[in-house]
C-alpha cells in the first residue's frame, strides 16, 4: 500500500537556500507538474511576502536556477517561471530513483516542507538513509496511507481531504474565525498560502462532486 509523508529538509541541503535567507519573511510554494522531466518538476513558484520584486533579483541568482522569468502578478503574490540549473535536477532524479514522487513542495527562511509519496513504507526508509549518507537529512514529520473512501466519493486529493478536516477542527469556517491560513498551514506543515490554497481548491471540488450533481454550476 502507498504512503504519503511529509518531510522537512534545511534549504541548504535542497534549493534556494540564499534567496530565502535574504527574504526571511518570503513565503515559497512550488506548484507541481506532471512530468518526466527534472529539469520541469517545479516550473512555477508562488511567492508571498514583502518586496518580491527583490525576491525575484535573489531568485535569479540562486545557484540552483538557471533561468527566471515573472509568469503572473497578484495583489500580494507573485508567480515565478523557473527553469533549474543541472546540480538540482540532479537532486531530483536520486529522489526519484529513490522512489520518491514529490506531490507538494514550499519553504520559507530556512526550511523545504515537502510531501512525498511512496510505493510502501520500507522505501521511506531506504530514502532517509541514502541521503542522510549523503550529507541531505530528510526528516519525517508524519506518514499516512491515502486511502479514505470519501475523498475518492468526493473528488478530494488526500491533501485537500487533510486541509479541509483540518480547517473544520480548527475552527477556521466559523464566524468568527477560530483558526487562519497560517494556523493550518503550521499543522500541516506548509505556508499559509499553500494551506488557503488547498482549502480553496478542496471547497470547490467537493461542492462540484457532492452539491451539482448534473455537472451544472448554475442555480436551480
Amino acid at each position: 500500500m502507498s504512503v504519503i509523508g511529509d518531510f522537512t529538509v534545511p534549504t541548504e541541503s535542497f534549493a534556494l537556500a540564499e534567496a530565502l535567507a535574504s527574504h526571511p519573511e518570503t513565503n515559497v510554494t512550488a506548484n507541481r507538474q506532471a512530468t518526466h522531466s527534472p529539469r520541469e518538476v517545479f516550473p512555477f513558484l508562488w511567492a508571498t511576502g514583502e518586496d518580491l520584486d527583490a525576491f525575484g533579483e535573489s531568485l535569479a541568482e540562486a545557484p540552483a536556477v538557471e533561468t527566471m522569468s515573472v509568469a503572473e502578478r497578484a495583489d500580494d503574490a507573485v508567480m515565478f517561471r523557473v527553469v533549474w540549473a543541472e546540480p538540482f535536477q540532479e537532486l531530483i532524479h536520486d529522489m526519484v530513483d529513490h522512489h520518491a514522487a514529490i506531490v507538494e513542495a514550499s519553504a520559507s527562511d530556512d526550511t523545504w516542507s515537502l510531501r512525498l509519496r511512496f510505493a510502501d513504507e520500507g522505501m521511506v526508509s531506504s530514502f532517509q538513509e541514502y541521503f542522510e549518507e549523503t550529507g541531505r537529512r530528510f526528516e519525517v514529520r508524519s506518514l499516512w496511507h491515502p486511502s479514505g473512501p470519501r475523498q475518492r466519493e468526493y473528488g478530494l486529493t488526500p491533501e485537500q481531504y487533510e486541509a479541509l478536516a483540518a480547517a473544520v477542527r480548527a475552527g477556521y469556517f466559523d464566524v468568527p474565525r477560530g483558526a487562519s491560513a497560517a494556523d493550518l498551514g503550521e499543522q500541516l506543515g506548509i505556508s499559509g498560502n499553500a494551506a488557503s490554497q488547498r482549502i480553496r481548491r478542496g471547497s470547490a471540488a467537493l461542492v462540484r462532486n457532492a452539491l451539482l450533481l448534473d455537472g451544472s454550476d448554475e442555480g436551480t
